[in-house]
């Protein structure tokens, strides 16, 4: 049969508020009661009700996360920095994963509500009217997290993407290259997809470089749209002498491209990308990448959520962290 608190209490020889506050930390317990309460539990196996803790006191201590792709590496990083911050204030994680697929993703954000969460963390993409009416129907604070809203009127952590493109473009023009492609995300992506093509266009545009839409490629992030970009360029009559890939992930791509057609990186065509997963220090040439501090993010973004829950003061409800160009060997100077 299963273990109650009156059976806890019971054992312990207290009363059954004794053992409440000494389940739920409570200090105003004395050290030799709280010993003989946690023995009796251990004794008997007992295992609080959450349900039943959830309900008296209308908190869950449990947090939705909405992740984009639970098999890309670089939502694995956020993943672990919000589980990490989640321990140290004793909230546990109920972990979606969603397919970048929108409905999916608006399904999985009302399932979470339903499931009383204490509050939301959601990964993914644009962040349409569907989304922002799903999250309007929530009494509980919801954190954007790698991501943010069109109008910036929710709480979110992220980088400012635009710039990481252009300084990625910038390093390519600084060594030389004026010829430069671009493997893009969905440009209905704010942030992987508008926001870097941004940037790569405001890098050239201020090099004094005219923008050539036939240089430019829209991906799916994948390793497999890297290689099939790649192999566009290579068609060209005058092919590119540098590419510039959205992710880490088609940059790998791209790079075994070009290497599968006879050609060197960087001799013959430098690459370079935005993310730096644990992958672009393993391929060789070693990628050059900016740098986004995933762990960070999900961290910082746990953080301030618990603050939002805990209905503490927030000086910066829209934090924007800060990203590091990391210089490897897939680029070389053009002469």
């Amino acid at each position: 049969m299963t273990v109650t608190i009156y059976d806890v209490a019971r054992e312990a020889g207290v009363s059954m508020a004794t053992v409440s506050r000494v389940v739920n930390n409570n200090p105003n317990v004395k050290p030799q009661t709280r010993k003989k309460v946690y023995e009796a539990i251990e004794r008997l196996g007992y295992r609080p009700n959450a349900v039943a803790r959830g309900l008296a006191s209308k908190k869950t201590t449990t947090v939705g996360v909405v992740i984009p792709d639970i098999a890309n590496a670089i939502f694995a990083e956020v993943a672990r920095g919000i589980e990490d911050i989640a321990n140290m204030y004793h909230y546990n994680i109920i972990l979606c994963n969603a397919d970048k697929r929108k409905e999916k993703e608006i399904r999985v954000i009302n399932t979470l509500l339903e499931k009383q969460v204490d509050g939301l963390l959601f990964m993914g993409g644009a962040v349409t009217d569907e989304h922002l009416q799903a999250f309007s129907t929530s009494n509980v604070p919801i954190v954007l997290c790698a991501t943010t809203d069109e109008k910036g009127t929710m709480p979110s952590v992220d980088i400012d993407h635009e710039a990481a493109a252009f300084d990625a473009v910038n390093k390519l023009i600084s060594e030389g290259h004026r010829r430069i492609a671009m493997i893009s995300g969905t440009l209905q992506d704010p942030a992987n997809g508008y926001a870097r093509y941004q940037g790569y266009k405001r890098a050239l545009e201020q090099a004094g470089l005219a923008v050539d839409e036939a240089y430019v490629r829209v991906g799916n992030y994948k390793y497999e749209s890297g290689i099939e970009a790649m192999q566009y360029f290579l068609g060209l009559p005058e092919r590119p002498t540098a590419v510039f890939a959205a992710t880490d992930e088609m940059a790998i791509g791209a790079i075994h491209s070009i290497q599968d057609a006879g050609l060197k990186v960087p001799d013959d065509i430098s690459v370079i990308s935005v993310d730096n997963i644990r992958m672009a220090s393993m391929v060789r040439p070693q990628l050059t990448t900016v740098a986004q501090p995933m762990y960070d993010i999900g961290a910082v973004s746990m953080r301030l959520l618990t603050k939002l829950m805990k209905k503490e003061t927030v000086e910066q409800a829209r934090v924007v962290l800060p990203h590091e160009l990391i210089v490897r060997q897939s680029v070389g100077a053009r002469p």
